[in-house]
């Protein structure tokens, strides 16, 4: 390519943008320029960020060739050595941006944006390379061979209006070593430097020190004065290192800080305490934890001083260091760090904030004073703190403000300790803490009442002197500096016991600093000399002397390092050292035929794995080390994983699991941390699943020891016994069951190792891949649907097609359609589920919907931004009619705006938008009437709010509606109102979700505690008043009934609403003087004629009072309430005395109550001796009251005010204890309390029939009296309901304490441990928040099915319990939690067929848990519920009564055998020897379930007796013999035919000939084997695959559709055999006889583990017994060689009873007609297309000799 500048700026888009992509980095300090690729070599940018670069140079103009200012094609880049040869593939994929994609439907070339709609590219790379484009040089048009703009490519149809936003997490992968932020690729390209000599765009790269939030150059700390010329001119010169510089105290001071309060100590105890923690307990006080808090967020980070980490805001909320109630508060004293938004959207500072009124002068001064206390003023543009002249240089500070602070006397003291209960300025509170020796850290030190100090916590003052003891260090880190005495103490060089040792010795005299000193440098000089060196382990760090120990580095490399000849880094570079620790690569991805790299997850999202698959891959990657995404070269956690989205929550709880292999299992005995292998010895996790894992951990470099972090040797193992010979010696085995890993191109079962060995390693990342061949699932379109679909031609009214000849063809393939509706309609269509006119009428909606949203004629104004027709009708503000006429042009939007329904949704109603001062009708904005003392301040904002909430600031004089930012530039409200007026448009535009980041409307916000409930329905309530709940997203009010819909509104919420006397009347009505709703507000006013407005009328006064005369200020409210200190004789404040304006903020008063009280203060309707006594006696009250106590609950206390909360008790009840006429011990003694709080009680063992003995569930399975699986669901119950049940010692237990008192196994404890969490709450990967059973389900961390079983249980046993409150709930309160739904709710309560999880072992019925408990029976000394279990002699039955009853009531006649000449009833004749226990059992469940009626049992038994003494002949089924009743039963033989067999007038050799017989006993069509076309050779489908003529994979298949069709066959010697009789007779070999042996079980049967049943395949496929995929297979071949397979009575049967004997349903039938759906589980290795077996058979042909049917094979 030519020479060409490329840095002309052009305006697009309404933004100036570079017509470049980033061609190179320019190095800042060498004055150097280098390309992306040679910045990536030298570890200058990440893997990541280099090729993403680089795709975008591709994607644009080519690779850029700086040296010689060339765009080159990417083969040209590679062969000039521009780019490395790795990267060749991803970035000629990248290339394709600008050269086209080929239209797999067409054959033509199509664009990025066309080839996502086809997924020729994923969704998430074309992005990116579409926003590359569209900041350079435009999108590409691969046609016209040339860029365009937006709009146009809008219209021909290559990119989609919208489809891009500046929010998208998608888009930001750039990461900036400079700066150190990750940003998308326009606001990159803002970062970037012209290159004067070639117009080339050049990313700066410099030295970075790490500020608060982001990089900070040598020269920005020079120019801050903040290091001297001479460090700068180092820096720059490369003598030193910005390691080297941030260990000088006044740099690292002025880039993190001295440090805030980070936390309380409790120096009685010793404890350390976070500070949100502390108010949660009552230690501390909320307005004095609050400014606190604010302090932390306002000088860089909030703290968590137990565990020594920092956070942001944000992440300080989704680790619980604080609660929501606070998030918005902290949010805002944050921006002192980050930076406030003046109405010009300029990044202003804390000071220029409050100079601008932005916010209360008091507040900044207290942040700023904290700022100023913590190392300095911060520069939120640079992202570090300032020495006091540069702040006053850069308008930072000012003199005012200097002597403000610097007045000790002055509202600088705006802190408060609560020891001697003074107020104080930030400095002198932090002269007042402690440090703690193990973090450095400075806490708050609270004192008992002894004022005890005899803690370890270091106090300010010996603090200040070390700090001001100044060392010549000689050894390590520090050496040739001078240092404090106290960094050295601090420092990595000295431990917690250490430094307390050296303090406590100077306190008591025995040290002085002088000793200190010589100690300190002496001792830093033998850790020097003997350092321990640190390396970087699995998941922690690692010592040397642990990898001496572990045998992994010698002696002689660890007196090295010790020395200083050897580095960390140079052990490292050794091969055979850094495998032990981080391992070999995992299998981290999965590598597509068009190189395209996709994560596990993503493959299995898309079908390109089985789910099994997939999950087996990514229990090997967490049981190795961490879950890898191969696309951004990223590791996590499994939780982190989750949060990332990089795995879905329904592999959570599994993978959490299998990371236990590298973190370590928890012994359930002894509390100790035990590896993988001592897991499997203890039976805590299935040896299969064990020897896998092991496996996997061997193949990427050895054993995990999860103690030390870091993997071993196998002698080492050995030793710790992590391993042993046995073990060894199976995964040296390859044929052993090692193979737990499957080869999805080949279908073979395979090592860890192996399938590593098939891998490809990534050149850009290094990681491993697994590459798949090429199988799509695309629906396969032949010439005939071609040509069908280009025979119709469509009209189309919009879009590229308009007036177009265009077909359906031409259609279905464009852009318009994603490639998943697109597979959808074809598999439709060709299935014949709709007709060609049915699937032309869905693409032309889908067409000119799309269409007509990117339409300007077709969109409306909305409160922000714009909606399109579509929405509006689709949201049903505009109906069917009007639509059609707006599409058709028969209405225009100025019609629609008409329609008054229409403009109240699209842009409100009139809010209170003014003030109408009457009888002179002056009109006054909210403001004016505020500045002249007609509003009061209160009154004021709450109006303001309303508009804000409701869209927009009015100025109801000149008409205008402003946003609340351009209100404020107009002067519509004062500065100090901003803030909250912000808060209050949020209400319009979203509130952030701190949790997920996503926008949420103000209902969400509400339920999530982001704003306080009181203030979110006032708002709520205006929003309805006015035209509607606004959504969020869309920006437009919407009918109600739609708001429910997306969960912006709730039934509850609605009865609030609706109540006239609740807490809604949140306006007050400066005239009447009454509180009202705002609708009640709105009906009071008038409209303006002039502009329509509503404004709120007045009385004209006399005389304005100014409103300082009659109110305080908030501020003023808060001064006067902290300086009132009150003293408490009770509760939790007792003997204490509290300022006035903790107390009512304490817990004793609500936020509403809290709100009133200083409401009515501030505008003097009370005086403050007043507001005293009503706290004092509040505080009185609840004290003495019941309702203050707590009683036990399931595992946590229980208040009354819970119960209250959770409608188990009213009003009256509360009020009955206020009075004392009832006590709290009482009423949680009567039911239903009761019952909320303990349950009704579980099964809690059974009870042994006719012994009496009583076992517990485990007991019973280790005993053989229950079936492992039914003892394990029952056991899941009991601790799903609360505790594990001893019945003999009637004890309960955690399941932990169960499993150290032996009361479970090892064997159950991991799943016990799931099911418990249905009590003590789930985690949620993606908030870390504890969420309950039914939301843990919703978000797949458990099976549904298990999820609705635990949820039974719960609900037979008193109610669903709330894991927070840790008690029962009514159902109303647990739906309206989310702890439950109406749907979910109604099946539980009356659940049917496989809804009925439980079954009584005596009668083999399914039950509900509710049915089973029914069948219990009390213990006469405990209580307890106990099974009954009838051990009795074998003629011994019962069931039910009703039924045994109704059987004795029934007699007849039955001519046969020992009955002849009888009356017998039919209870006798089903108890005779005739009838077996299965059958016997199988009628009477038929008759239970309405399926038989008695006449027909009648019918079936007498045939079976009669057969029986008949002496009649057997059939010969598949593996057993049949007998004629049962070839009747099954309709396979007519009544007549039985009757003839019966009397002898038909032999069973005669019946057997018959075909129509014969086709279910025996006869089966499966594939036998296959014949060489070439050569006439017939030979098996083993001795095929052993030639090389059939893959693995497609040979294992076939053979499995042979055991569980029937037999293995032998085609040459024309034999059927059994698996074990083929693998005799080497018809198959020995490594596949356990795969096959499972398949026969399709014939032989499967075992219920719960019942211990014989049931079918589709039965086994139903309860999860094998993976769906499999069952399909299989039980399809068996339909299509004659029909299921019964394996009770070893025959085929016909559907209809199939069906009946619940073999098969309609939605397996659908799944099984679909031949477009993933039953195509065979190959047909001629034509190499996924069939059918019925297909594939079709294909086959029929050895004339054998008449088996063979697969030809074209050589």
């Amino acid at each position: 390519m030519d020479s060409v500048n490329l840095c002309t700026v052009t305006k697009e888009n309404g933004f100036s943008q570079p017509c470049g992509p980033v061609a190179g980095i320019f190095l800042e300090k060498a004055k150097e320029k280098i390309t992306v690729y040679e910045a990536f070599k030298k570890r200058l940018l990440k893997p990541g960020t280099a090729l993403a670069l680089l795709e975008a140079q591709a994607a644009t103009v080519g690779i850029v060739d700086l040296v010689n200012n060339r765009m080159l094609a990417v083969a040209d880049a590679v062969k000039d050595g521009v780019v490395g040869p790795e990267m060749k593939e991803k970035l000629l994929i990248a290339s394709k941006a600008i050269t086209g994609y080929v239209d797999p439907y067409t054959g033509q070339m199509i664009s990025v944006y066309q080839a996502m709609q086809k997924d020729l590219v994923p969704r998430e790379y074309g992005l990116r390379l579409l926003e590359a484009q569209i900041a350079t040089k435009g999108l590409f048009d691969p046609l016209e061979r040339k860029n365009i703009s937006v709009d146009h490519a809008i219209q021909k149809g290559i990119y989609e209006k919208g489809l891009l936003s500046d929010e998208m997490s998608e888009l930001k992968v750039f990461y900036n070593p400079g700066t150190q932020e990750t940003l998308d690729y326009r606001n990159l390209l803002d970062k970037c430097i012209v290159d004067s000599d070639t117009g080339l765009l050049l990313l700066p790269v410099s030295t970075a020190f790490r500020g608060l939030r982001k990089g900070i150059s040598s020269s920005e700390l020079f120019e801050s004065n903040i290091i001297d010329k001479k460090t700068y001119d180092d820096l720059e010169n490369g003598k030193t290192t910005t390691q080297d510089v941030m260990l000088l105290e006044t740099v690292k001071e002025f880039l993190e800080g001295k440090g805030s309060i980070a936390g309380i100590a409790i120096l009685s105890s010793n404890q350390r305490m976070s500070i949100y923690q502390a108010m949660k307990q009552g230690i501390l006080m909320p307005g004095t934890s609050l400014v606190l808090l604010e302090a932390q967020a306002a000088t860089g980070f909030m703290i968590d001083p137990v565990n020594n980490k920092k956070y942001t805001v944000d992440e300080a909320l989704r680790h619980k260091l604080i609660g929501p109630e606070i998030h918005a508060k902290l949010r805002s004293s944050e921006k002192a760090v980050n930076g406030y938004k003046d109405p010009y959207w300029e990044t202003i500072s804390l000071f220029q904030a409050m100079s601008k009124d932005l916010i209360v002068k008091e507040h900044g001064i207290r942040l700023l004073e904290a700022q100023i206390a913590t190392g300095g003023i911060i520069d939120p543009i640079y992202s570090h703190r300032l020495p006091i002249e540069v702040a006053f240089k850069r308008g930072y500070f000012d003199e005012d403000l200097n002597k403000i602070l610097e007045d000790a006397g002055d509202d600088t003291k705006g802190f408060f300790d609560p020891n001697t209960e003074e107020n104080l300025s930030y400095l002198q509170l932090m002269e007042r803490c402690v440090t703690d020796p193990a973090t450095g850290l400075c806490l708050l030190p609270l004192y008992d009442k002894t004022n005890t100090t005899n803690s370890s916590f270091i106090d300010y003052k010996t603090k200040m002197i070390f700090k001001e003891e100044k060392v010549k260090v000689l050894y390590g880190k520090y050496a040739g500096m001078t240092v404090s005495l106290w960094e050295l103490l601090m420092s990595e060089f000295f431990d917690e016991s250490q430094r307390q040792d050296f303090f406590q010795k100077y306190k008591d005299g025995k040290l002085n600093i002088k000793t200190i000193t010589e100690m300190v440098l002496k001792l830093i000089e033998k850790s020097v000399k003997t350092t321990e060196v640190v390396f970087e382990g699995i998941r922690e760090n690692v010592t040397a002397e642990q990898l001496v120990t572990a045998d992994i580095i010698s002696e002689e490399v660890l007196e090295d390092l010790k020395k200083g000849k050897k580095t960390v880094k140079d052990i490292t570079e050794d091969e055979n050292v850094n495998v032990y620790l981080k391992g070999k690569d995992s299998i981290a991805g999965i590598l597509l035929p068009d190189s395209q790299v996709i994560t596990i997850y993503q493959a299995k999202q898309k079908g390109k794995l089985l789910p099994g698959t997939a999950l087996i891959l990514l229990e090997a990657q967490a049981a190795t080390g961490f879950i890898i995404d191969p696309i951004g070269n990223r590791k996590f956690s499994v939780d982190d994983a989750v949060k990332a989205k990089i795995i879905g929550p329904e592999y959570c709880q599994k993978l959490r699991s299998a990371e236990k292999a590298v973190t370590g299992y928890k012994n359930p005995n002894n509390g100790k941390t035990i590896s993988l292998f001592q897991a499997m010895q203890n039976d805590l996790i299935l040896k299969e699943h064990g020897i896998r894992l092991l496996e996997a951990q061997i193949a990427t470099g050895g054993i995990i020891d999860p103690i030390n972090s870091h993997r071993i040797p196998v002698h080492v193992a050995y030793d710790r016994m992590y391993f042993d010979r046995e073990m060894n010696e199976i995964l040296s085995d390859p044929s052993d069951d090692t193979k737990g890993f499957f080869d999805p191109n080949t279908h073979e079962n395979l090592t860890y190792l192996q399938l590593l060995d098939r891998c490809v390693t990534d050149p850009s990342t290094g990681l491993v891949l697994l590459p798949l061949t090429s199988k799509s699932k695309k629906t396969n379109q032949d010439d005939s649907l071609r040509e069908t679909f280009k025979a119709k031609t469509v009209d189309i009214k919009h879009g590229r097609f308009k007036g177009k000849h265009a077909t359906l063809w031409d259609l279905i393939s464009s852009e318009y359609l994603s490639e998943d509706k697109r597979q959808e309609l074809f598999k439709l269509f060709r299935s014949r589920q709709i007709t060609i006119e049915q699937l032309t009428v869905t693409v032309v909606e889908i067409i000119e919907t799309k269409e007509i949203k990117q339409q300007k004629g077709l969109s409306f104004a909305v409160l922000r931004g714009e909606i399109s027709a579509v929405d509006l009708h689709e949201l049903g503000i505009v109906d069917d009619k009007m639509y059609a006429s707006l599409i058709e042009g028969k209405m225009t939007n100025t019609d629609v705006l008409k329609i008054d329904s229409v403009r109240s949704f699209l842009q409100g109603k009139s809010c209170i938008a003014g003030l109408i001062l009457q009888p002179s009708n002056k009109k006054l904005s909210i403001y004016e009437a505020q500045k002249m003392g007609i509003l009061t301040p209160g009154t004021a904002l709450c109006l303001l709010e309303a508009q804000a909430a409701t869209g927009f600031i009015v100025d109801p004089l000149k008409n205008q509606k402003l946003t609340v930012e351009q209100a404020l530039k107009e002067n519509k409200f004062s500065p100090q109102m901003y803030e909250k007026l912000l808060s209050a448009e949020k209400a319009v535009t979203g509130y952030t979700d701190p949790y997920t980041g996503q926008k949420i409307s103000l209902f969400q916000a509400m339920k999530k505690d982001l704003i306080i409930k009181s203030h979110g329905i006032r708002l709520l309530e205006a929003q309805i008043a006015t035209g509607g709940i606004i959504d969020p997203l869309k920006c437009l009010h919407l009918p109600l009934e739609v708001a429910f819909k997306k969960g912006y509104f709730d039934a509850e919420l609605n009865r609030i609403l609706e109540d006239p006397t609740d807490d809604t009347r949140g306006f007050f009505d400066p005239k009447t003087k009454e509180n009202l709703t705002y609708m009640e507000m709105l009906s009071r006013c008038v409209k303006d004629e002039e502009t329509g407005l509503l404004l709120l009328p007045l009385n004209d006064t006399p005389k304005l009072v100014s409103v300082k005369q009659i109110t305080y200020t908030e501020m003023e409210s808060k001064q006067e309430l902290e300086k009132e200190f009150v003293k408490i004789s009770m509760g939790r404040y007792s003997g204490k005395s509290v300022s006035l304006w903790d107390l009512i903020h304490s817990s004793y008063f609500t936020e509403d109550q809290q709100l009133e009280l200083i409401e009515k203060y501030r505008t003097r309707q009370i005086t403050k001796s007043t507001l005293i006594t009503l706290v004092i006696s509040t505080i009185e009250k609840l004290e003495k009251s019941e309702v203050s106590k707590t009683v036990m609950g399931i595992r946590k206390n229980v208040s009354a005010q819970q119960l209250l909360d959770s409608d188990i008790i009213d009003g009256d009840t509360v009020k009955k204890m206020n009075d004392g006429k009832l006590t709290f011990d009482a009423l949680t003694q009567e039911e239903p309390i009761k019952r909320y709080l303990k349950g009704t009680g579980s099964i809690a063992g059974i009870k042994v029939y006719p012994t009496q003995e009583v076992v517990s569930f485990y007991e019973a399975k280790e005993k053989d009296l229950l079936t492992p699986g039914f003892a394990l669901l029952l056991l899941e119950a009991q601790a799903a309901t609360g505790w594990i049940i001893d019945p003999n010692k009637n004890k309960f237990y955690s399941v932990d304490e169960a499993a150290k008192e032996k009361v479970i196994g090892p064997d159950v404890h991991e799943q016990l441990l799931s099911a418990e969490r249905a009590v003590t709450g789930y985690k949620d990967p993606f908030t870390d928040a504890t969420i309950s059973l039914f939301e843990a389900m919703n978000e797949q961390l458990i099976e549904k099915r298990a999820g609705l079983c635990l949820l039974e249980t719960q609900i037979a046993t008193g109610g669903i319990i709330d894991p927070y409150q840790s008690h029962r709930l009514p159902a109303h309160v647990a739906i309206m939690r989310g702890y439950l739904d109406e749907k979910t709710h109604k099946e539980l309560l009356t659940p049917t067929g496989d809804a009925m999880r439980f079954f009584d072992p005596n009668t083999k019925e399914n039950l509900s848990y509710n049915g089973l408990i029914s069948r219990c029976e009390k213990d006469p000394k405990t209580g307890l519920l106990l099974l009954k279990l009838n051990k009795e002699g074998p003629n011994e039955f019962h069931t039910e009564k009703q039924v045994e009853l109704a059987f004795q009531g029934r007699s007849f006649k039955l001519n046969a055998g020992q009955f002849k000449n009888k009356d017998m009833t039919l209870w006798e004749v089903l108890l005779s020897e005739y009838i077996s226990n299965e059958k016997r059992e199988q009628l009477i469940q038929q008759y239970r379930t309405g399926a038989i009626t008695i006449e027909k049992i009648i019918e079936t038994v007498t045939v079976i007796v009669t057969e029986q003494e008949s002496k009649q002949k057997k059939f010969y089924g598949l593996r057993k013999q049949v007998s004629a009743s049962q070839l009747f039963e099954s309709k396979i033989i007519s009544k007549e035919l039985l009757i003839k067999l019966l009397r002898g007038e038909i032999t069973a050799d005669k019946v057997s000939e018959m075909e129509s017989v014969q086709k279910y006993l025996g006869a089966t069509k499966s594939i036998a084997g296959v014949k060489i076309e070439s050569t006439g050779q017939v030979m098996s489908i083993y001795e095929a695959k052993g030639k090389g003529l059939l893959t693995p994979g497609t040979s294992l298949v076939l053979l499995e559709a042979q055991a569980a069709t029937g037999f293995v066959i032998d085609p040459v010697n024309n034999k059927k055999l059994s698996v074990e009789e083929a693998v005799a007779q080497r018809v198959v070999g020995n490594e596949w006889k356990n795969k096959l042996l499972s398949a026969e079980r399709a014939v032989t049967g499967y075992k219920d583990p719960y019942t211990g049943n014989t049931i079918s395949l589709f039965q086994a496929l139903k309860k999860d017994l094998i993976v769906k995929d499999h069952g399909i297979r299989l039980l399809e071949a068996q339909i299509a060689t004659g029909g299921i397979i019964d394996p009770v009575h070893s025959h085929r049967v016909p559907v209809q009873v199939a069906y009946k004997r619940g073999f098969f349903d309609e939605e397996m039938n659908q799944i099984l007609s679909d031949p477009d759906d993933d039953t195509k589980g065979f190959f047909d290795p001629n034509t190499q297309e996924n069939l059918t077996y019925l297909q594939l058979i079709e294909r086959c042909i029929t050895d004339p000799v054998t008449g088996l049917c063979l697969l030809s094979l074209q050589k």
